[in-house]
C-alpha cells in the first residue's frame, strides 16, 4: 500500500424493504441481510470485470452503528447480530484485516468517509467497504402483527467497537425533560422562528413550504420508505395524520425511524481501481472534509443555528477550494427543518428561491430516516447525480445528535490534482454560564410537548438579568395554555422556584 495514493469512491448501493409482517416471518429482513444486499449492490456498480478480486481486496470493513447497539439502555426485543462488521464480510466472501463498528452519531457516514480516505492517502488501507442498515420498521410491523422472529445471529470474532460514547445530553437538560431529539430541535426551531418574525401558524407554514419540496424527490426515489409526494398546506395544517408533537412540530417535519433501508459505499486507491479495471465514469473523489462537534445545547451561546455546522461546511468547501454558488447538487441532513434552514443560512442559501435542490433522497421524514446512516445515502445518491453531471460539485452535511456533531463533505467526477485529509474535529470551548438556581428572566426559547390530549409540560432556556442561562419546565395547565396561542413566548418575563434540581416556571 502506497503512502500519497489518491482515494476515489467506486461503488455505491442503496435497498429497501417494505415488509410488513402480513404474511408471516417469510422475508422479514435483518439489519444484516439489508447490509448485503446494498454491499452487493454496491459491488456490482463499480463495474470491475473481476468482483472477485474486489472482494478479495478488502483490508477494511465498516458498519454504521445501528440505533439498537446505540441506546445502552434499549433491550432488542428480537435479539441482534453480536458483530455486523464481520458479519457482513463473511457474507460476502470478504476477508479484511481490520473489521469497525462505528460510534454513534448521524455524522458519522461522512465522517468515516473522510477517516477511510485519509488512511487509503497514509498507505495504511487500499480498499474499504463501509455500509450501515436499520430495520426498525420490520421490528416494530412484528410486534404489530404478534410475531416472533429470532434475529440473534452470533459472529465469532473481534472487531473494533467504538462504544456509544459520551452522553449528549447534560444532568440539567436530562432532570427538566429534555430526552427525546424532537424535544431538543424545538428549541432550535423555534428561536429560528422568532428571529424570522414568524407566527407558529407561519413557521409550520414555511416548514411546510420546504419539506413540501423534499417529499416530492422521495415519491420519486426507488429506495424511499415513505414516497408520497405532501403538499405544503398538508405539512403545515394539524391533522389526525399529522398531529401535533413538540411544538411547533407536526408528525411529517419529524425524521420517521420505522424504515428497512441499507447503503454501502467501496472506496479505495486510485491504483487499486486501476488494477480492477473500475472505469473511470464510476469514480467519485472526495474534494474537501470538514468535522466539528459543539456542546451540550444548554451551553451552547448560539440556539437560532449551529457553530458546529458553519465549521464543518467552512472547511469542506474551503478544502475543497469552492464557494456554495459553486455546488450543483446538495444532501443537507434534514431531521427537522431547523437543520435545513441552519444549513441553508450558513451557505447563503434562499431555501425559498434557489432553483437547486437541498436533498438527493428526499429527506428523512420522507425517505426514510434510517437511524446514524441516513448520511450513507445522502452520499450514495450524492455520487450518482454526479456520475450524470461529470462536471459538477456536491456537498453533504451529515448531522449527529442535535446539531452536536457535524461532518461535511464536498464531492466530484473531477479528479482533484491533490488530496488533503480533513482536519481533526473542532470543538466548541466557549460554554455560556448556566445557573441552577435562578429566581427571574425572560424566555430565550422553549418547547411545548404535546401528548394524546394536548400539551402535557413545556421547557424553557431562559437568561437571569446578567445574562446566566437557565432552563425551566412546567406542568401547570394554565401555563401550557398561555404557551398554546400564535405568538412566540421568546422574550416573555417568568418567575422561578427550584426544588430538587427542577426549576418551575410561571409567567410573570
Amino acid at each position: 500500500m502506497a503512502k500519497g495514493s489518491m482515494p476515489v469512491l467506486v461503488g455505491v448501493g442503496q435497498t429497501v424493504s417494505h415488509w410488513d409482517g402480513t404474511s408471516g416471518l417469510d422475508g422479514m429482513p435483518s439489519a444484516l441481510s439489508l447490509a448485503e444486499e446494498a454491499a452487493r449492490a454496491a459491488l456490482t456498480d463499480t463495474q470491475t470485470g473481476d468482483t472477485a478480486a474486489l472482494i478479495e481486496s478488502f483490508d477494511t470493513v465498516t458498519v454504521v452503528r445501528t440505533m439498537e447497539d446505540s441506546i445502552p439502555s434499549l433491550t432488542p426485543p428480537f435479539g441482534i447480530c453480536n458483530n455486523l462488521p464481520l458479519g457482513l464480510a463473511r457474507a460476502i466472501g470478504a476477508n479484511p484485516e481490520r473489521v469497525i463498528y462505528s460510534g454513534v452519531g448521524g455524522q458519522s457516514p461522512q465522517a468515516l468517509i473522510n477517516e477511510l480516505a485519509a488512511r487509503i492517502h497514509a498507505g495504511d488501507s487500499e480498499c474499504a467497504l463501509l455500509a450501515g442498515a436499520e430495520n426498525i420498521g420490520a421490528q416494530k410491523a412484528a410486534r404489530k402483527q404478534g410475531l416472533k422472529p429470532d434475529l440473534n445471529i452470533e459472529i465469532d470474532g473481534d472487531m473494533e467497537d467504538r462504544g456509544v460514547g459520551a452522553h449528549m445530553l447534560s444532568r440539567a437538560e436530562a432532570k427538566h425533560g429534555l430526552v427525546k431529539p424532537a424535544y431538543f430541535y424545538s428549541l432550535f426551531e423555534n428561536a429560528i422562528a422568532h428571529r424570522e418574525g414568524r407566527t407558529r401558524s407561519e413557521h409550520r407554514a414555511a416548514m411546510g413550504a420546504l419539506f413540501a419540496k423534499f417529499s416530492s424527490i422521495a415519491a420519486a426515489n426507488p429506495y424511499a420508505q415513505f414516497p408520497k409526494a405532501r403538499s405544503a398546506e398538508f405539512l403545515a395544517t394539524p391533522s389526525a395524520e399529522n398531529y401535533a408533537f413538540a411544538d411547533p412540530f407536526l408528525k411529517w417535519h419529524i425524521a420517521q425511524d420505522a424504515v428497512n433501508q441499507a447503503a454501502a459505499v467501496i472506496i479505495m486507491s486510485e491504483e487499486k481501481a486501476d488494477a480492477l479495471g473500475i472505469p473511470t465514469g464510476a469514480r467519485i473523489y472526495l474534494h474537501g472534509g470538514g468535522e466539528a462537534a459543539d456542546l451540550h445545547i444548554s451551553e451552547r451561546p448560539q440556539l437560532d443555528g449551529s457553530w458546529a455546522m458553519q465549521v464543518a461546511l467552512t472547511r469542506a468547501l474551503a478544502q475543497a477550494g469552492k464557494t456554495a454558488d459553486e455546488i450543483d447538487v446538495f444532501d443537507l441532513y434534514s431531521c427537522f427543518p431547523c437543520a435545513v434552514f441552519s444549513a441553508a443560512d450558513v451557505l447563503g442559501l434562499d431555501w425559498q428561491t434557489d432553483p437547486r435542490a437541498l436533498t438527493q433522497t428526499g429527506g428523512l421524514p420522507f425517505f426514510g430516516g434510517p437511524g446514524n446512516n441516513y448520511s450513507l445515502h445522502g452520499i450514495a445518491s450524492t455520487a450518482e447525480a454526479l456520475r450524470a453531471a461529470p462536471d459538477a460539485f456536491g456537498l453533504v452535511l451529515a448531522n449527529g445528535g442535535w446539531m452536536t456533531k457535524e461532518a461535511a463533505g464536498v464531492y466530484s467526477a473531477i479528479r482533484p490534482d491533490a488530496f488533503t485529509p480533513a482536519e481533526p474535529a473542532a470543538k466548541a470551548d466557549e460554554p455560556v454560564t448556566l445557573t441552577d438556581a435562578p429566581e427571574g428572566g425572560t424566555v430565550e426559547t422553549f418547547t411545548l410537548i404535546n401528548g394524546r390530549d394536548g400539551p402535557s409540560h413545556a421547557v424553557i432556556f431562559g437568561r437571569t438579568a446578567d445574562g446566566a442561562r437557565f432552563i425551566a419546565s412546567s406542568r401547570v395547565p394554565e401555563t401550557l395554555a398561555q404557551m398554546s396561542g400564535e405568538e412566540s413566548m421568546i422574550g416573555r418575563a417568568v418567575s422561578l422556584t427550584t426544588d430538587a434540581e427542577v426549576n418551575t416556571f410561571r409567567f410573570a
